[in-house]
């Protein structure tokens, strides 16, 4: 776009730097900045420009700009606004989508930043008119429209003004009714008491009385007698009658015109295609209520004035129904444009560069603009959050044919891609258990067992009476919140399910599911130890990448190798793994480019292959939609700055962030209606509402309305006394008008469903919850241990009490005598042994050690284990060892640093005269200088300086772990 800079107002300095709403009002043709106080007030008189600043994920600014025209404002001004737009869509880059706003038709995206709603004032500035002073209160009745957001029109103080389909307020000196329509739906009734109650604050201070009166309620009501006094006494209403400014567009041909110094004409086409817009020219798309101005990349900024005046007279003509103008621009086309259009090819959308953006700044910044918001920020990089406690209790299915069989912990983090799984994982939410019951299908799994995968968990769900969030996962594309909850996760090619083994026996295709001696690729990838995998992929040179790390193997032959992209972290995770894939057996390590021959050998021959990270799908802005749901129909309109009083109690709602989507269910939906939440959530999918090319394996969450759990509230102020209410929408709404604003908390009793399997169902509720600690950043994690580690915190359990996958909660951090105070010892004293005798009611058993492949062969023998490398990761730093301190009883020896000394043979996990009153997590305390050296080759000090990995590691090799 030809931009010239000398005709930008100076107003507009500064202007889109920062997300929020920005408003001007045009006074003697200029744009003045209204205050922020001030948002919100309009004058009918007047003309405004309002831009919104929305902050993106990936770091850039998205601007909407809105011009707005009172009803009495004059030609002039609404001249200057709609120009105005022009010049600061031009200094903001030339990428903004601009609309044209008139009193009483204003879009719902222009309303949803002045929420509740705008009242619009008689008066102006420089039309002629003044003001309104503040006068004695004069009763006011009101007509509202609208269930997401609110029109509000002043009518005559008049019964001929009523009708049986809207929502009335009649706003007195002393009190304010709402009159509810009968024909009018609950969420319009819900969405009009917030008016009311900006009317009480605005109007009232705050100070009056509320009454809701039906729509054909008898006079006994004494609400309803008051409301009718006002206009007389009580009579019929009359039927509607359709005003002027109600006039419905009948079939209205979508028409392209192109616009000519200044004249519109039209633009001869079969069909309309993308094809037909010209980077050079300005065109104008008519289709009745809606009016687009469509800016080629290349037009002058002269050109699309006199486009925007040629809209403003097309939309002016006789018997024309009110049409909303909306400008877009050659690249940054909105998706209700592009729906115009018989075929808008994705590849048509112009990439412009920030070259242009960059020019504008420049130009601007030389005329002394401050022009920091015109630059695109960094995006913020951040790791992504569960938002979930990871502590819970987990179980998982494996489905075969039309059942289910529980898997044994050891094996629940470990699918096969041609089975489909049931998981169900409890955990402590706010103020009560939260479930969350979900399906993972294998990329080769069937459909006969997805289907059954789907239906077992559904009854899961219903028999814990809808409380539990339902997911539908594929192999993938699993979100953060699944990989926090299994934590190490393992993905075998093959599969053992009754369905897989049929389909490859009937089309002759051979079982690839692991052997004992067959070839065998693993790429290793993750955040740390509570977000770690290991993938199967096809044994060949090319499924390497210099990002990530792979365990090789072929029956008693592992190599593991190291990409060179990898960091530091990495090596901690294949070793885990190892322990898990092939324990008990010495592995072989490469560096990329270091390779054996043998190496190759197993890969089938060396070969290229990629360095670049797999692209991972990420979690975009939040829109939240509407949904209406029939005969395989779904549609969907978008709820701007949306927030939780968005979510009506009688709808259904689809929450997408792109990398997830979640399907939301009011209480009082249908109940027939509700078991079309997943369809509901696949046809979005398929509908593609951005056209952000969604996969149809995008991971569904079903939330029902009251069990909405912490990764879905997190994107909005979540109030959770409201979502536990009862009632309809109105009837919550008018409970909170009424006490102010403040829900009333009156929660249900909820029972604590039967756990599946038969684990939790004989445990008191006190004792779940102490296994289940809240979610905290701060908290010290207890899950993510090595397997050995699980395994021996078993031992310690009553197994019909909690899910073995989860050792016992600890309370506190053991550090070495030097760091650790008499004082703190003597003070936790008291609390330890109480959390010890509760969590650990047996001595554990005998057990054989899991031995790390660094200290093979060292056991056994006095030649002490070479010390390990001292330096520290930060991974390793967030892997520490828990415990509880004890101190010394009376007459026991104690070494240099004052701890019981116990001998070497008693502390061990084998011992058959094992020490009694000993911190089972930290055995080696125990043991002397001297011996504690001998054993470990080093001094207690240099031990405790090496990572927490590190010294289980060692303690593993000593069955002292």
């Amino acid at each position: 776009m030809a931009v010239s800079m000398r005709n930008l107002d100076q107003a507009f300095q500064g202007a889109g730097q920062k997300a929020g709403v920005e408003v001007w009002r045009i006074e003697n043709s200029r744009p003045v900045l209204v205050p922020k106080s001030s948002h919100g007030k309009f004058f009918m008189g007047d003309s405004y420009i309002v831009l919104e600043t929305t902050s993106l994920k990936n770091g850039a600014f998205r601007h909407d700009i809105h011009y707005w025209l009172g009803k009495d404002t004059t030609q002039d001004e609404a001249g200057t606004a709609a120009i105005k737009t022009i010049e600061l869509d031009a200094a903001l880059g030339g990428r903004a989508v601009q609309y044209r706003e008139v009193q009483g038709y204003e879009t719902e995206k222009f309303l949803s930043y002045f929420k509740p709603c705008i009242i619009p004032q008689e008066g102006g500035v420089s039309s002629g008119f003044k003001h309104a002073k503040a006068e004695e209160h004069r009763t006011r009745l009101y007509v509202c429209k609208g269930k997401r957001v609110v029109h509000v029109k002043e009518v005559p103080f008049a019964r001929s003004s009523l009708n049986h389909d809207s929502i009335f307020i009649l706003d007195t000196k002393s009190k304010i009714f709402q009159f509810n329509g009968s024909n009018s739906s609950i969420q319009e009734r819900a969405k009009a008491l917030e008016v009311v109650q900006f009317i009480k604050d605005t109007y009232h201070d705050g100070k009056c009385e509320i009454a809701a009166v039906e729509d054909g309620r008898m006079m006994a009501d004494a609400e309803t007698g008051e409301f009718w006094s006002l206009f007389g006494g009580f009579a019929p209403l009359p039927r509607k009658v359709i005003s002027g400014g109600d006039k419905m567009v009948g079939s209205h041909p979508t028409k392209l015109l192109c616009v000519k110094k200044g004249d519109p004409e039209p633009v001869e086409a079969d069909s309309l295609t993308r094809a037909l817009l010209a980077s050079n020219k300005c065109y104008i798309l008519d289709s009745g209520t809606e009016v687009f101005i469509w800016m080629g990349r290349n037009t002058s900024l002269e050109e699309r004035k006199n486009s925007s005046r040629a809209a403003e007279e097309l939309v002016s003509g006789p018997d024309r129904p009110q049409s909303h103008i909306m400008r877009v621009t050659e690249g940054f086309e909105p998706i209700v444009f592009q729906a115009k259009f018989d075929s808008w090819p994705q590849a048509a959308a112009i990439a412009v560069s920030e070259d242009g953006r960059g020019k504008v700044a420049a130009l601007l910044k030389r005329q002394g603009f401050n022009v920091k918001g015109l630059l695109k920020a960094e995006p913020i990089r951040e790791e992504p959050r569960p938002y979930i406690d990871c502590t819970g209790n987990l179980q998982v299915w494996r489905v075969s044919g039309q059942e289910k069989l529980l898997l044994h912990v050891s094996d629940q983090s470990k699918f096969y891609s041609g089975d489909c799984y049931i998981f169900q994982y409890s955990y402590s939410g706010e103020d009560k258990e939260e479930y969350l019951v979900g399906t993972w299908f294998g990329k080769q799994s069937v459909e006969g067992e997805r289907a059954s995968a789907l239906s077992l968990a559904s009854q899961m769900v219903e028999a814990l009476k809808f409380l539990p969030v339902q997911a539908c996962i594929y192999e993938g594309y699993e979100p953060v919140q699944f990989y926090s909850i299994f934590q190490r996760f393992i993905v075998f090619k093959g599969g053992l399910s009754d369905g897989y083994k049929n389909y490859i026996a009937e089309n002759g295709i051979s079982d690839v599911t692991n052997s004992r001696n067959s070839i065998a690729l693993f790429r290793v990838q993750g955040s740390g130890p509570e977000n770690m995998q290991a993938i199967q992929v096809e044994a060949v040179g090319s499924s390497l990448n210099s990002s990530y790390c792979y365990i090789l193997y072929r029956g008693s032959t592992v190599f593991t190798w190291f990409g060179s992209l990898t960091t530091t972290d990495h090596p901690e995770l294949v070793e885990r793994f190892l322990d898990m894939i092939k324990p008990n057996c010495q592995s072989k390590s490469y560096k990329e480019g270091a390779e054996s021959e043998l190496f190759w050998g197993l890969l089938g021959g060396k070969t290229e292959y990629p360095s670049q990270k797999i692209a991972m799908v990420v979690e975009s802005d939040p829109h939240l939609f509407s949904c209406t749901y029939s005969k395989e129909i779904l549609k969907v309109d978008e709820i701007y700055n949306f927030g939780q009083d968005d979510l009506m109690a009688e709808d259904i709602d689809i929450l997408s962030c792109h990398s997830q989507i979640f399907v939301w269910v009011g209480q009082q939906v249908d109940p027939k209606t509700k078991l079309h939440a997943l369809r509901i959530g696949e046809k979005f999918l398929e509908i593609d509402f951005f056209h952000e090319k969604l996969s149809r394996e995008t991971p569904i969450y079903i939330v029902m309305e009251g069990s909405e759990p912490p990764f879905f509230t997190r994107f909005f102020s979540w109030d959770s006394a409201k979502s536990d209410m009862h009632g309809d929408s109105f009837q919550r709404k008018l409970a909170l008008v009424k006490n102010d604003g403040a829900a009333a908390i009156n929660k249900p009793k909820r029972r604590a469903p039967v756990m599946y399997g038969g684990r939790s169902s004989s445990v008191p509720e006190k004792a779940q919850r102490s296994r289940s600690v809240s979610f905290s950043p701060d908290r010290v994690r207890v899950r993510g241990r090595s397997p050995a580690f699980n395994a021996l915190a078993a031992n310690f359990e009553n197994p019909s009490a909690r899910n073995l996958s989860t050792p016992p909660p600890m309370v506190r951090r053991l550090y070495p005598k030097s760091v650790t105070t008499e004082s703190s010892r003597l003070a936790s004293k008291n609390a330890a042994i109480a959390a010890l005798s509760a969590s650990f009611e047996q001595p554990p058993p005998a057990r054989e050690a899991i031995i790390p492949r660094s200290f093979k062969g060292t056991l056994g023998v006095s030649k002490p284990i070479p010390e390990l490398d001292k330096k520290e990761t930060s991974m390793s730093n967030r892997i520490e060892s828990l415990t509880i301190v004890e101190d010394a009883k009376e007459g026991e020896v104690e070494d240099e640093e004052g701890l019981t000394i116990h001998p070497y043979e008693s502390l061990t996990t084998t011992s058959s005269s094992p020490a009694s009153d000993i911190d089972v997590t930290k055995r080696e305390t125990y043991l002397s200088m001297t011996e504690f050296k001998e054993k470990f080759g080093m001094t207690k000090d240099a031990f405790y300086k090496l990572p927490k990995w590190k010294q289980n590691k060692l303690k593993m090799a000593l069955h002292l772990f």
